[in-house]
Formats: structure tokens, sequence, C-alpha cells
């Protein structure tokens, strides 16, 4: 089974560029900082919530 899910996403020319503005400032990756962004959005979440459950999907 894989293990990692592909995500593609369409962005205009603008905010590309300044994601990877920001990326290489941080130390990242386009893909690495919009993986971490994603994480703190979901820990920023979990943490007034509560944890979001997680099911692995057979198939």
């Amino acid at each position: 089974m894989e293990k990692n899910k592909h995500l593609g996403i369409r962005i205009d020319a603008e905010t590309h560029a300044k994601l990877h503005y920001i990326s290489h400032y941080e130390g990242r990756s386009g893909n690495g900082q919009i993986l971490y962004l994603i994480r703190k959005c979901i820990s920023d979440f979990e943490e007034l919530h509560g944890e979001i459950p997680f099911q692995q999907k057979n198939g």
C-alpha cells in the first residue's frame, strides 16, 4: 500500500513565486514549505478543537 499520497493544486504565478521565496528563506523546498504549512494548520486546528480521528482507508 502506498504510504504517501499525491496532491496536485493550481496556483497563480505570484503566489507560487512568493511561496518559493519564503521556502528558500526558511531553508525548505516549495513542497516542504507546503507540507509545513498544512501540518501547522492541522496542529493549530487540533489545539483548538481536539485531535482529528484518522482511519486508514483500505483499497
